[in-house]
């Protein structure tokens, strides 16, 4: 996919936060779009990768819409999109997203947005859109082919079907599928990134749908049909499968679906060893790593192969120790996927992949 265009990602007030998942997906990775800048007046002045993970990436935090226009002024690749970067509580637009989405139409700048709340319902959004010749894009909008009825030809799928799930929402699920799936393609593999997520289309994936914007009949069958499309065009050795929410998070259950619908061939599971409550529920402490796994294999009948880890409050010299804890204890492979290499989960995806 060729970039169409290039982009400021607005996360004002969020960037550093699990709010800011969206963007944070964005600034590692997108084929959909040139990122140039991170709206966020809190970090500004920084280098959004270093707010991340504390590596660089060349991709500024500004303050403003207009400091991020100062930084292509005479550039042949000017900024064509302003992209919400916020995964905001039920997907709500606020009064502050709304006056910056008409402060970038002004500016000229399509808007694309991954919300429940669709900007694109706003009048006054929508005319000043027409009248610039621009177009807002709600990510979320369900489709109106979004139809399918689970068929059973999910069977059909010679791939390796992997679910990447987690043990909450906002855990990291999307960034280790796609580096999952990078890694086997650099391995001389076909692999396909499957993804279920607004963030997902915004990062370019060919094969993906949104599953919360659907209407709950045809969750499954939209589910199947993606797979199916991707192994129709593809052929590919490798299906890797975005979770949603997880099991046991109260208000995001996701994983059953994608566990019902896409019959994982194997599992891996996302867990954020430092993570106390579950994203967004105070008094809702996480069920434990154990139970999760026992969850996901009793309900599949397939195996969880692998754990990777989100660092996320874990100081950067105490990872390393906290998922040699976790490999004693559980007894599989663990590896945190922006510290280590991931060699050791693709070594046993190659080998699942030889007996399927």
């Amino acid at each position: 996919m060729k970039p169409e265009g290039s982009a400021v990602v607005y996360c004002e007030g969020a960037f550093s936060s699990t709010y800011g998942k969206t963007a944070h997906g964005l600034v590692r990775f997108t084929e959909r779009y040139r990122v140039v800048a991170v709206i966020d007046s809190t970090c500004a002045g920084k280098d959004s990768g270093t707010v991340l993970e504390n590596r660089p990436n060349g991709i500024p935090v500004v303050e403003s819409l207009s400091a991020a226009s100062r930084l292509v002024p005479d550039s042949s690749h000017p900024l064509t999109h302003f992209v919400v970067g916020l995964a905001t509580d039920g997907g709500y637009v606020t009064a502050e997203l709304r006056a910056a989405a008409r402060e970038a139409l002004d500016a000229g700048l399509n808007v694309d947005s991954g919300l429940h709340d669709f900007l694109g319902d706003d009048v006054l959004l929508s005319d000043l859109a027409a009248s610039r010749n621009l177009k807002i894009r709600d990510i979320r909008r369900a489709p109106a082919d979004a139809n399918h009825m689970f068929t059973g030809r999910i069977s059909d799928v010679g791939a390796l079907r992997v679910a990447l799930l987690g043990t909450d929402s906002a855990v990291g699920k999307r960034t280790t599928a796609w580096k999952l799936t990078h890694g086997l393609q650099g391995r001389g593999f076909s692999a396909e990134f499957i993804g279920t997520g607004q963030t997902a289309w915004l990062q370019g994936a060919e094969f993906s749908i949104v599953l919360d914007s659907l209407i709950n009949d045809y969750v499954s069958g939209e589910l199947e049909n993606v797979v199916l499309r991707a192994w129709d065009a593809r052929r590919m050795d490798f299906a890797i499968i975005e979770g949603q929410g997880s099991l046991m998070n109260p208000g995001y259950p996701g994983g059953f679906e994608i566990l019902a619908a896409c019959r994982p061939d194997c599992i891996i599971m996302q867990h954020a060893p430092a993570r106390i409550e579950y994203d967004g529920f105070t008094g809702y402490p996480v069920d434990a790593l154990e139970d999760q796994i026992f969850l996901a294999e009793f309900l599949s009948k397939k195996k969880v192969i692998a754990v990777t880890v989100n660092d996320e409050n874990i100081p950067p010299e105490s990872i390393d120790e906290e998922c040699a804890k976790l490999r004693e204890r559980i007894g599989l492979p663990v590896v945190a996927p922006l510290h280590h290499s991931i060699d050791p989960v693709l070594t046993r995806l190659e080998e699942l992949r030889r007996i399927k």
